[in-house]
């Protein structure tokens, strides 16, 4: 899971990981096989020692570019009682890995062994031969920790997760509205201030019903440089999220001077409790881009080029009208000549991509960027279904599609009165499995810009980690094939009744990881949200 391009085998001849099994890792894979000492060697209570090259009993790590990026291929020769695994680059020796620990049982998700008779029993491998590779190279999914705050444990938590599925991008939405979450140390009011707030809505902002604990919580730059090596050495990127100009309430609470001072009195303004979309927007002026400037400074060292080149600037969902009503505004408009409040939207990305640009990154956005004329060298991520992804596309502009209806996994995931807090359109298991990320009618040149898929998970609702599971899994599992897999079909032609045998066997692998996934009969009782109210979409959404 993801199902592989190419399997041959099994024969009758078996192999099992045990006492006499050691490591032989060549140069360039020395963080698969500390991955695997720590992770499936704890599981069955093994040492996993350094071997020589060529030993048998052994777990045999190889590098042949040949094979290409993130590729790998896996063989398991039984009358040597070994394996060995064979990676494109360092990467693909890593998901070679995640394929042997899962083809190693259940057990091997655990922490520490499950005694059977005195001993841990790992699986009996069979020779086999697997070759694999992926669709796409952006495999990714947006955790948003701006309206419920994740600790670092969960985060790092959902990089074991990510890996585990051979996803490789981790969107971490680090500031919104509801709070901001990382540590600038130039602009400490940013987090004393801004990082908190005093309640919270529960359930869709219409409902009456509040919780008055006041709710918040940021990562320190050290705690971002932690989740960064961790995601790393797993070959996860973090793409970190800073929204602008909108979605920005939190920071003008902390810094009253970035709202639109000359339109509304933002001395008074607070972080805002509840959801939707603030009014409140960033003042295009020069103070302002140098203070923006100054929180970017500090984030591109906490998030090195090597492994975030891409930052997502956010750009999405900006009202106008307090620009309408700045005199500041609209004499920038006429300054800059950028016709109307749309272009001057287009006027901030503009800038950030230049400055970005300047510094090595390319800069990504929701689709809204595209409004007043795209930033040339900036990508898209596109929410808003596949139009703007398309547009941006044959532009010849770069695209991550993750459109809201089909894989943004904060929405319901049955029609039925028992999921908790329905949101959105029903998105069942077979609906992710059966996306698609490139739209038909695609010409060749346009779908060659789509860098991949990315599932999105907002938590206005998601309050802790378990509800975040719940919305997650098992759909992740069938999103990851789609983004992974180069064996599926088009959609009509997937094998349901494969992938669902194929779940039997993952769901305990999810228990095994302590996953509160949604069973294939509905939410337990512990699951449900009874009396919260949602806002639930027609059932089927429309495909655009």
């Amino acid at each position: 899971m993801p199902v592989p391009a190419r399997v041959t085998g099994p024969s009758g001849c078996g192999f099992v990981l045990d006492g006499r099994t050691g490591i032989d890792a060549a140069p360039g894979t020395e963080g698969t096989e500390r991955w695997l000492r720590s992770a499936v060697g704890a599981a069955f209570g093994l040492a996993l020692p350094p071997v020589p090259a060529g030993r048998d009993d052994a777990v045999a790590l190889r590098l042949d570019p040949r094979l290409g990026a993130e590729a790998y291929r896996l063989d398991v020769v039984a009358a040597t009682r070994s394996v060995r695994i064979t990676g494109g680059d360092p990467a693909g020796v890593f998901w070679g890995a995640q394929t042997l620990r899962q083809l190693l049982g259940a057990d091997a998700f655990r922490r520490a062994p499950v005694r059977r008779g005195g001993r841990a029993a790992p699986a009996v491998l069979t020779d086999l031969g697997i070759e694999d590779r992926p669709r796409f190279g952006w495999r990714g999914l947006l955790l948003d920790v701006a309206r419920h705050f994740l600790p670092k444990d969960d985060v790092l938590r959902y990089v074991d997760l990510l890996a585990a599925h051979k996803l490789n991008v981790l969107h971490l939405h680090l500031t919104d509205d509801q709070g901001w979450r990382i540590e600038i140390r130039r602009y400490p009011r940013l987090t004393a201030v801004g990082a908190w707030r005093s309640r919270t809505k529960r359930g869709h902002r219409a409902s009456p019903l509040w919780d008055d604990t006041p709710h918040g919580g940021y990562y320190t730059q050290d705690d971002i440089r932690e989740i960064v090596a961790y995601a790393a050495e797993r070959h996860v990127r973090v793409v970190p999220e800073i929204d602008l100009p909108g979605h920005s309430q939190a920071a003008i609470a902390a810094y009253p001077e970035l709202g639109n001072t000359d339109a509304v009195d933002t001395a008074g303004l607070a972080v805002w409790d509840t959801w939707g979309v603030s009014p409140h927007v960033l003042a295009p002026t020069a103070h302002v881009l140098r203070f923006y400037e100054g929180v970017w400074e500090e984030v591109l060292e906490l998030f090195p080029a090597e492994t975030s080149p891409f930052v997502h600037i956010g750009g999405d969902e900006c009202p106008k009208d307090q620009w309408r009503a700045s005199p500041t505004a609209q004499a920038r408009i006429a300054e800059l000549g950028v016709g109307d409040e749309d272009g001057l939207q287009s006027w901030f990305i503009r800038h950030f991509d230049r400055w970005l640009a300047a510094r090595g990154r390319r800069l990504i956005g929701w689709d809204e960027i595209l409004q007043g004329g795209l930033a040339p060298g900036a990508a898209v991520s596109s929410w808003r279904g596949y139009a703007g992804g398309i547009a941006a596309a044959e532009a010849g502009h770069d695209v991550v599609m993750c459109p809201e209806q089909h894989v943004y996994l904060d929405h319901r995931q049955d029609a039925g009165p028992d999921e908790p807090v329905p949101l959105g359109f029903v998105r069942t298991l077979e609906d992710v499995y059966r996306f698609d990320p490139v739209p038909p009618g695609l010409g060749p040149d346009a779908a060659a810009r789509v860098l991949g898929t990315q599932a999105n998970l907002w938590s206005e609702v998601t309050e802790n980690r378990a509800r975040v599971d719940y919305q997650l899994f098992p759909r992740l599992a069938a999103f990851a094939e789609v983004a992974w897999s180069t064996r599926l079909p088009a959609p009509p032609a997937r094998d349901l009744a494969d992938f669902e045998r194929r779940m039997t066997a993952h769901y305990r692998r999810l228990e095994a990881l302590g996953v509160d996934y949604r069973r294939p009969d509905g939410p337990l009782p512990w699951q449900r949200r009874p009396g919260l109210v949602g806002r639930p979409f027609d059932p089927r959404p429309p495909d655009a």
